[in-house]
Parts: structure tokens; sequence; C-alpha cells
């Protein structure tokens, strides 16, 4: 089997959110994103790489979900400033068992956090692969 040229590029998710403008704002101060057109009942921003995050509420409740984000190291540095500042809870481990740290897997740094939904955010500087 001969090599191939990966063509399939991510584009856009929609985020389940009690609050979907809430969830655009922290989501944009929190990823540094860009605000983009909103309409019908999305709140949409900008991240790298063009993928629009939608955030929307559904007609029913729904489970939380795991999002991770790859950050450079100047950009993780302001995100976890923010937090602390904040006084966000955070975690070093997905289990919860490290409050307040960091880690430092696949040979950089990590931090899980909930946003105001409820969903389990990941933010890491080096990619698992």
């Amino acid at each position: 089997m001969g090599e191939r040229t990966m063509t399939a590029h991510f584009n856009h998710t929609i985020i389940a959110s009690t609050d979907p403008a809430e969830m655009a704002g922290f989501y944009r101060d929190l990823l540094e994103a860009d605000d983009a057109p909103s309409w019908g009942p999305f709140v949409n921003i900008v991240i790298g790489g063009g993928v629009l995050l939608q955030f929307a509420a559904p007609p029913t409740e729904f489970p939380p979900q795991h999002y991770a984000y790859l950050l450079d190291d100047e950009h993780f540095d302001r995100a976890h400033a923010r937090i602390t500042e904040s006084g966000r809870a955070h975690w070093a481990d997905p289990q919860r068992s490290r409050p307040g740290e960091i880690n430092h897997e696949h040979g950089g740094r990590g931090v899980y956090l909930l946003d105001p939904s409820g969903h389990y955010l990941e933010l890491i500087t080096r990619p698992y692969l």
C-alpha cells in the first residue's frame, strides 16, 4: 500500500451549551479566538486553521464532552494565568486528583478544566502523536 495524501481536515463542531453567548466568550478569551458571524441558534468563533466552534443550546440535557486544544507555550502560559487568576478549578490529570497543578506529559505541559457548561477541556503544548 503506497503513501497517500490526507485530504480531510477538521472544519467545525457544535458544542452544546447552557448559555451559548457565555460559552463563546469563555472560549474566545481562553483560546484567543476570533469572533465569527453567528446565525440561527449558533454563536460562533474561529480558532487556528479556520476551525469554526459553534455554541448552541440543545432542546435536551446533554452529557459532558471532552475537547482538547493544542496551544504553543506562550499561549499556554497566558491561558493558565487566566485560569488561575479567575480562581477556576483546574487539574493536572483527567481524574481530577491533582488540583491546582499542571502536568508535563508527552514532552510538554497540560491542564484540565471544566467550561461553563460542564464540558472537560484539556489544554496541551505538545500533541500526543
